[in-house]
């Protein structure tokens, strides 16, 4: 339950529940909450007191008598700020492509329950992930089901699926608070929601037979089981418009077997007429092959000029993930032969996509800025990778320069990635 401290102040409230997290009630709506990405650290015996009607005393220290004093306006104001600052910018632009395709996931919710939903709904979000974005597609899901039925008696079954080495249990921590905001937006009848962990590739069986209902996925399938096999690629760790015709071939190749492999484990795992959302970078046939990951090549191989790489190391790397074409994506699809292919489509989103906009939708940042945004993301989603490849030592250069190189990019021509998103459902 949320502990509410009220403060008279133009109606607004203040809360915190049990998992940690800052709520603001700004509203006459008795379950209107907007939740702050403050924290307060448990270890720390973090506190919210009530000191009078226009102000709030956080303790947030462990110590007895450090407390500060914030009038509420200028709370919000911090909060405000702190929630633009500490939101890590990978799941901006994550949070960003959920928004863009839930109203395809509605839509495809509406043709498939349009007459009746299963008294136990299943569903699985494959490549969560462990960020703030992790239970929005359950919410999303949820949320289109309920609207669609309206009936209390549905339990919702959500399984969220990851590597083994995810953090599941950041997860965990914030299913209070989930659980609670069910409550509080669909009313005391909801029917009941469990959430479970399903850890594993989804390259392969995660699922009984006739198991599901439906499957979710979102910026993930780009991502490869590995890198081609074999694969000689000098000069660079990905493809690009100057590689050869080897290079492309064995990235499609194991896309090819990865993505086949992916329908038919979630063919023998859906039941009959059960559906699938997938959204992950693809590419445009008829556009230039620009990508952060063909830049870190670049980098690299300036590193190897000036003797901080060895040149061996860069020969042997080549990035796990592949952005196929539309066409690509259906050939396989039509091939595999257990789904029908209800919608395709593509979306455009700027390389920087979830920073600030001002009032014309225009970035009002210089490249600078939004080159060291899309280094941040770019640095959260490869460093792993990179580091086992060359060394954590090199990693804070690697990304200054690339950083650099966007900037310079972003002053000349716009940035974007494609991405592929796509309702299925299975024959």
């Amino acid at each position: 339950m949320i502990q509410r401290h009220d403060c008279e102040v133009e109606r607004s409230k203040v809360g915190l529940c049990k998992c940690g997290h800052f709520f603001l009630r700004m509203s006459r709506r008795k379950n209107f909450w907007t939740e702050s990405l403050l924290f307060f650290k448990r270890r720390s015996r973090n506190q919210v007191h009530h000191c009078h009607t226009k102000s709030l005393l956080i303790h947030a220290s462990s110590s007895p008598c450090q407390w500060k004093q914030f009038n509420l306006f200028s709370l919000m104001v911090e909060l405000a700020k702190l929630a633009t600052q500490t939101i890590p910018p990978f799941n901006l632009v994550q949070s960003k492509m959920i928004s863009k395709v839930k109203p395809i996931l509605e839509e495809s919710m509406k043709s498939l329950y349009c007459n009746s939903v299963p008294s136990c709904f299943k569903v699985a979000d494959l490549g969560c992930s462990s960020g703030p974005n992790a239970l929005q597609v359950a919410y999303d899901v949820i949320d289109a089901v309920h609207n669609i039925s309206r009936s209390s008696s549905i339990t919702f079954q959500i399984y969220l699926n990851d590597q083994f080495q995810n953090d599941f249990n950041n997860i965990f921590h914030s299913l209070p608070c989930f659980y609670q905001r069910l409550r509080e937006e669909k009313g005391e009848g909801f029917g009941a929601c469990f959430v479970n962990a399903t850890p594993g590739s989804f390259y392969g069986r995660l699922f009984p037979t006739n198991s599901m209902h439906f499957f979710h996925s979102s910026t993930s399938l780009h991502w490869l089981s590995q890198a081609p096999k074999g694969l000689i690629n000098k000069e660079n760790i990905y493809f690009t418009n100057t590689s050869q015709c080897t290079v492309y071939q064995a990235y499609l190749h194991q896309f090819s077997e990865d993505f086949n492999l992916f329908l038919k484990s979630r063919a023998e795992e859906l039941v009959h007429g059960g559906g699938m959302v997938l959204t992950f970078v693809g590419r445009d046939e008829t556009s230039d092959i620009i990508t952060p990951w063909g830049l870190i090549g670049l980098v690299l191989n300036d590193m190897v000029l000036e003797s901080l790489i060895e040149e061996e190391k860069l020969e042997s790397v080549n990035m796990p993930r592949y952005g196929p074409t539309a066409n690509e994506v259906k050939e396989l699809i039509d091939a595999e032969g257990c789904f029908t292919l209800q919608k395709l489509e593509t979306l455009k989103s700027s390389w920087d996509e979830g920073l600030k906009e001002n009032g014309n939708g225009d970035l009002a940042l210089d490249a600078n800025a939004r080159a060291n945004f899309i280094a941040k993301y770019v640095r959260a989603t490869t460093e792993p990778f990179l580091t086992s490849r060359f060394g954590e030592g090199v990693i804070d250069e690697l990304f200054l320069r690339f950083g650099e190189k966007v900037a310079k990019l972003l002053e000349k021509q716009k940035l974007e990635y494609t991405y592929l998103v796509m309702f299925m459902t299975k024959k």
